[in-house]
């Protein structure tokens, strides 16, 4: 296969490879996710196997659809489940045309809305919930899943596989829910779309430091959301804080693909019609009778679109934000952030005693980044061996590639000025 024709597959296996799965899996229904996952695959394999010469059709995401189509139709015959089917009207004598409908664009986004709540529904556990998600709508491998989730492979396949057992033994409607139900299982909901945005925009699975296709298809599912329950004001907070994140990926790594401190960025590089379209929403998510963890996140990541400089950044009200979103959603990772933050407020000096605190929180011992950041904290203040200490100490927590690249080149500067 050519480089060009990998690159597309590549592509087209994050943009549709949910889309498929969860069109497939209205024609089969949830009992038969697993189904509908195979299909697909095939569907992918097939299109390896006639570009691998190079020849790419005109449109490569329309072929995929035809191809998934047959594969169905073909499926649905030879298992004869036509029958037993809860769409059986519309499947019982399937054609092309009668196909074609479920496929169209329409109905693709309501399968997927229907796939999501699905895989939330409460019968499954938490935990279980966002495996199945990302694993089924969003195309994540298992590593991948297991990196969002801070656990093992092993652990995510066993979560996967009671999830798809428990979906067909309790032969769960394929459906969006209403009322009370509704707003349960968008709590669930919001965070895995959180998750998948997070993993692109800091790619613990891949070579690059950002995944944009993964951030991409995580705004485009939130937005489906936010447009179908307008007035949810959490999900509107959440398409918020994707936007300023967002806004700055052409700032965040250099042209050799190298991680560019957030101090060090070019803000003429930040999208503004995305940091505008942010604030929108931003406004649109106000007026609610409690704030959510994303509200705040979206208002700390707002007071940074909106400073000038770096310099003049309003660390106070950043610092604010955080301690209240400490209260909502106590976790270690806040705490790090707070106390990276505490340098701009109290000195350097006094966020490395919070920073050698943190590093007692079992949680943490194996979080690359607290280390990561003694060691550039001790760099500032010129103690270079120490400095060297800890960064070594992050690369043996074996950070992503682009963060192992730039701890190593932290390391050598340290040499070099020590």
């Amino acid at each position: 296969m050519t480089q060009q024709s990998d690159q597309i597959v590549e592509h087209l296996f994050r943009n549709e490879y949910g889309k498929l799965v969860a069109t497939l899996t209205g024609i089969f229904g949830p009992s038969n996710i697993q189904i509908a996952e195979d299909i697909v695959q095939d569907t992918l394999i097939t299109a390896i196997n006639h570009w691998g010469s190079g020849k790419i059709p005109d449109n490569p995401t329309g072929w995929l659809v035809q191809v998934a189509k047959r594969k169905a139709l073909n499926e649905l015959k030879r298992n004869k489940m036509m029958q037993t089917h809860h769409q059986s009207g519309l499947l019982s004598h399937p054609n092309d045309q009668e196909a074609s409908t479920i496929f169209l664009e329409d109905e693709i986004a309501d399968s997927q809305l229907r796939m999501i709540f699905t895989c939330c529904h409460p019968s499954l556990n938490p935990e279980s919930q966002i495996a199945l998600t990302l694993k089924t709508l969003c195309g994540f491998g298992v590593k991948e899943v297991a990196s969002a989730l801070l656990t093992t492979e092993s652990t995510i396949n066993k979560r996967l596989y009671r999830a798809k057992t428990s979906i067909r033994n309790s032969d769960l409607p394929f459906d969006i829910p209403q009322g009370k139900e509704l707003h349960m299982r968008l709590e669930t909901v919001c965070l895995t779309l959180y998750l998948l945005f997070n993993e692109g925009y800091n790619s613990t699975a891949s070579d690059s430091v950002i995944r944009k296709e993964l951030c991409l298809e995580a705004i485009r599912l939130c937005k489906l959301m936010v447009d179908r329950f307008e007035d949810n004001r959490q999900l509107s907070a959440l398409l918020a804080l994707m936007c300023f994140h967002t806004a700055r990926f052409d700032a965040r790594i250099d042209d050799h693909g190298a991680i560019i401190l957030f101090e060090d960025q070019d803000r003429s590089k930040w999208n503004t019609e995305l940091i505008n379209l942010g604030m929108q929403y931003l406004q649109r998510s106000m007026n609610e009778k409690s704030l959510s963890a994303y509200h705040i996140e979206a208002s700390i990541a707002a007071e940074h679109c909106m400073a000038k400089s770096f310099e003049s950044t309003d660390w106070r009200s950043i610092h604010n934000l955080y301690r209240l979103l400490e209260k909502i959603k106590p976790n270690p990772i806040i705490g790090l952030n707070l106390a990276i933050i505490q340098s701009k407020l109290d000195g350097i000096e006094a966020s490395l005693v919070l920073l050698e605190k943190l590093s007692e929180n079992a949680a943490l011992k194996h979080y690359h980044l607290l280390p990561a950041t003694q060691g550039i904290f001790n760099m500032k203040l010129q103690k270079y061996e120490k400095a060297i200490t800890y960064l070594q100490k992050a690369l043996e927590l074996e950070p992503s590639l682009a963060e192992n690249e730039y701890i190593k080149a932290k390391i050598l500067e340290c040499k070099k000025e020590g």
